[in-house]
């Protein structure tokens, strides 16, 4: 997500238990900045039926971290907002939304769970 902390292959492993058990959503929160992605192989590679769709949330009140090159997945990317993303988990959809600490929503949707 950022250029301040890439990607960490260390947990990789993690990503292929939770693939394989069909979860829905990873959330990760250490990069100073909110990114969300489409559904992905933990290879990295868009998959819209069997993805984890992933979160960076990093945005809790100290300063933001710049943004790289966009990672393939990227969808929607914000580093000048503090707030906090609200997911409503269903059995059969989830949905989410970044509400800044203003009360503005800057993204938000839906998707099916698996």
């Amino acid at each position: 997500s950022g250029i301040n902390h890439p990607p960490n292959i260390a947990v990789r492993p993690l990503w292929d238990d939770l693939y394989a058990a069909r979860a829905d959503v990873v959330l990760a929160a250490h990069n100073h900045q909110y990114e969300r992605f489409a559904e992905m192989t933990p290879g990295g590679q868009v998959n819209w039926l069997t993805g984890l769709r992933s979160f960076v949330v990093g945005t809790g009140g100290t300063s933001h971290y710049g943004f790289g090159t966009p990672k393939t997945g990227s969808q929607f990317r914000d580093n000048t907002n503090y707030g906090v993303l609200k997911l409503t988990l269903k059995p059969a959809n989830y949905t989410w939304a970044f509400i800044s600490e203003g009360g503005t929503t800057y993204d938000s949707g839906s998707s099916p769970c698996q």
